[in-house]
């Protein structure tokens, strides 16, 4: 069993949740930590039990961040808007920094995350 970050800026949770609902099945097998909101939203649509922290903007990418660096977390499915500016993009930019020094995979779209979960050496 993996525990997996899902995260999602506003623009994309439609499209992270969306991919979460065509990855149930998979995704039941493992525990997962979401930001506030997001976790709030695939909680409530899909039915899986999702751990909440706070939402982004509130320090819920730092939380999740500090558990990467306890290496707690083994991946990061992360639909974040490059085109939106955020108000906090420093908690961003350090979230993805700790995820790429603690080799955690990380996904950034739909095409990546689908390689990530249905990849051989994910199990």
């Amino acid at each position: 069993m993996k525990k997996i970050a899902l995260i999602a800026h506003d623009k994309k949770k439609s499209e992270l949740l969306a991919w979460v609902l065509v990855n149930k099945a998979e995704l039941s097998q493992h525990q997962l930590i979401a930001t506030g909101t997001t976790g709030q939203l695939i909680a409530k649509e899909s039915g899986l039990q999702v751990q909440l922290v706070e939402s982004g903007p509130y320090g819920g990418d730092i939380q999740i961040g500090a558990e990467m660096v306890e290496n707690k977390i083994n991946a990061l499915i992360f639909f974040w808007d490059p085109l939106e500016p955020q108000p906090h993009d420093p908690d961003v930019k350090a979230l993805l920094r700790v995820s790429v020094l603690k080799n955690i995979p990380t996904a950034s779209n739909r095409a990546t995350a689908d390689l990530l979960i249905h990849s051989q050496f994910f199990n």
